[in-house]
């Protein structure tokens, strides 16, 4: 049956013993599709419909075919890369390469029975592919000789598995042109990034055919990839996303549609359609106006929204990416792009509804951009929230002090009250990716370790004041995000050019030889188990019921309507330990000690203060509650208690 020019999809699809080739350049005179198959070269003459897409439909292509589009215009004529190429060839390299036609059908999943967490149950790991791990088949890190890869990653699956996270954010994945890169400036949205797939005659390549076979068996099911499954770039990051899921990680992806680029190259998507204006070029997808080194895509053009909206589709279709964090949604309001954001959240969630499409908005009232869409809002669900953040880290600096220095605990109990219409649509991360890199010249932050003590991020005082802010970080309302290494007391600052950064890469090789962070990595673990396991704290209630800056001290209820078992949390920055505190309690009767920090401190801590496992309340009314207990709160710790 022939094809519908007008319907086919965009880029090279392959479709039985052929491939159609469809581009969108409105102002081009004329467009072909080079061809190269087993080493013969063709031209192909493509046919303009009256919207300026172009469209061939060519004999004889197979997986593997290299292809550009030529394009002449009024401006200039040359090759292009297709901005909806799956992959690019190694060799040549970028930005001179080819696209490859690739056949993501023929890739087999086995994350049937996979699916993503609540959003109210998420907890998020985020992370950069290029400098996370990189071992050899010794163990031996590599990081210092090449990039982290895709399939590298499965050497810390399961470790990120059992630390309890149930999704992974890693920055974003698209090619970039730079030789490093955080992954905010690509200009290759459909194909993911060279450097972090590995060539499959790269000496060792079946190691990680075996580790991903032996992920498989691990969880009971049938079935290999082979070798060839894993050659093509693509099929390495479905790899990797199938794995996750079967490990029951979801995977959000870091999105950059607010901007493109850092650095356009003839053959991008720049000047596609070679239009030319007097002496300057036109760019087809984006305006004149710059944003972090790219250029801010030009919204009122539908064609561009569809551009990045069919992205976003492309990924939840072929990689089956189970949500989205949308970079600097603040700059796309700013430009013009608020109705592209209803469009592009509507669409996803009649596409996928359990996707979380969490925005990055900057901005005091936060409401519209989680806002529905038929309410005039943006139509995202969740919103990267700063505030607890801030709090948190600002009575950690106070704290430092020493003693008797003041700590004003106010701000934390105002930051830990939801701040959008439900308490998973506010990210809560006490580190990111910006704000704990070594080269963010503007608004950079010490890591929570340094933070916590200055002087010896290794000390008591960094450990315990560290655990507090994790205990806040995980017991507050929201979803908790980690950065990579918060969960083992990485103390770093850290780059994604760590050539010109020494120093700056997580330390893996810590965890065999520092307590403190095998001690704090046991911690964290423990800390989101107990989130995972107590309702309330995944909940929407709370109510901080006592603060007292002199004591250092605050409490706070947690809790889901209806359901009981209620939870109070009961964190201290004294240097002290309290021994018959007086602190109200919502409940009657028996309270179980289910969790308390300052056990973990060179753990078993053989000098640790708690309640033996629970208290009993009496029927004095006190902080509001009918009821309360005296309870032993430890020096710079918090303790959990649960209504037995």
């Amino acid at each position: 049956m022939p094809v519908d020019p007008a319907t086919a999809p965009m880029g090279a699809n392959l479709l039985g013993n052929s491939a159609t080739f469809r581009c969108w350049a409105p102002q081009a005179h004329q467009v072909d599709v080079r061809t190269e198959v087993n080493g013969t070269s063709d031209t192909h003459a493509m046919v303009p419909d009256s919207h300026g897409y172009w469209f061939a439909e060519i004999p004889g292509i197979k997986e593997g075919a290299k292809y550009q589009f030529h394009v002449v215009g009024d401006g200039s004529e040359g090759d292009k890369r297709d901005p909806y190429a799956r992959a690019l060839t190694r060799l040549p390299k970028f930005p001179n390469c080819n696209c490859l036609v690739t056949a993501p059908k023929t890739f087999v999943w086995h994350d049937a029975n996979f699916s993503p967490p609540a959003f109210s149950d998420l907890v998020i790991y985020q992370f950069h592919f290029g400098v996370y791990v990189a071992e050899d088949a010794a163990g031996n890190d590599q990081r210092a000789n090449r990039s982290g890869t895709f399939l590298d990653l499965l050497f810390r699956l399961e470790y990120l598995a059992e630390l309890g996270i149930n999704a992974v954010e890693p920055l974003p994945i698209d090619e970039f042109p730079t030789e490093t890169s955080l992954g905010y400036n690509g200009t290759d949205y459909f194909s993911p990034e060279m450097d972090y797939t590995v060539p499959p005659d790269a000496p060792g390549f079946s190691r990680y055919v075996d580790k991903a076979n032996a992920l498989l068996k691990n969880k009971g099911i049938s079935g290999t990839y082979t070798a060839k499954d894993l050659e093509c770039q693509t099929k390495q990051l479905m790899a990797l996303i199938d794995l996750c899921h079967v490990y029951g990680i979801a995977v959000i992806f870091d999105v950059v549609y607010n901007h493109a680029g850092g650095g356009f190259d003839d053959e991008s998507l720049y000047f596609f359609d070679r239009e030319v204006t007097g002496d300057n070029n036109r760019s087809q997808y984006f305006t004149d106006q710059g944003w972090a080194g790219g250029l801010v895509f030009a919204y009122w053009k539908q064609d561009v929204c569809q551009f990045l909206i069919n992205n976003a589709k492309f990924f939840c279709d072929e990689y089956h990416v189970d949500g989205f964090r949308f970079d600097e949604v603040t700059v796309i309001d700013r430009f013009g792009g608020w109705k592209f954001c209803q469009n592009l959240t509507d669409t996803l969630h009649s596409l996928k509804p359990q996707s979380p499409l969490i925005a990055e908005y900057w901005m005091p009232d936060q409401s519209y951009v989680v806002r529905r869409t038929n309410e005039g809002g943006a139509g995202f669900d969740c919103a990267w929230s700063s505030g607890l953040r801030q709090a948190v880290r600002g009575a950690l600096s106070q704290a430092t002090a020493g003693r008797w220095g003041f700590v004003n605990l106010d701000p934390v109990r105002d930051n830990l009250y939801p701040p959008l219409s439900a308490a998973w649509r506010a990210v809560v991360h006490l580190e990111n990716h910006d704000v704990v890199r070594v080269d963010n010249q503007t608004d950079r932050q010490p890591r929570i370790a340094a933070l916590a003590d200055p002087s010896d991020h290794r000390s008591w005082y960094a450990r315990s004041r560290a655990r507090v802010a994790m205990g806040l970080q995980i017991t507050a309302p929201g979803v908790p995000m980690l950065f990579m290494g918060q969960e083992f007391l990485e103390d770093k600052y850290w780059s994604d050019n760590p050539q010109s950064n020494p120093g700056t890469f997580i330390w893996w090789d810590g965890l065999r030889t520092d307590k403190a962070m095998q001690d704090y990595l046991r911690f964290t673990r423990e800390l989101i188990g107990l989130r995972r396991s107590q309702p309330a704290l995944r909940g929407q209630g709370i109510n901080v019921f006592h603060v007292h800056n002199g004591n250092r001290v605050l409490a706070f209820q947690r809790w889901v309507e209806g359901a009981g078992r209620d939870v109070v949390v009961v964190v201290s920055l004294n240097e002290s330990t309290f021994w018959n505190y007086c602190l109200g309690f919502p409940g009657s009767g028996r309270w179980l000690e289910v969790f308390n920090s300052d056990v973990y401190d060179n753990w078993v801590n053989p000098s640790r203060a708690g309640n033996g496992g629970s208290i009993t309340t009496e029927p004095i009314a006190m902080h509001g509650f009918p009821n309360s207990a005296q309870v032993v709160i430890p020096a710079n710790a918090f303790v959990v208690f649960a209504h037995d």
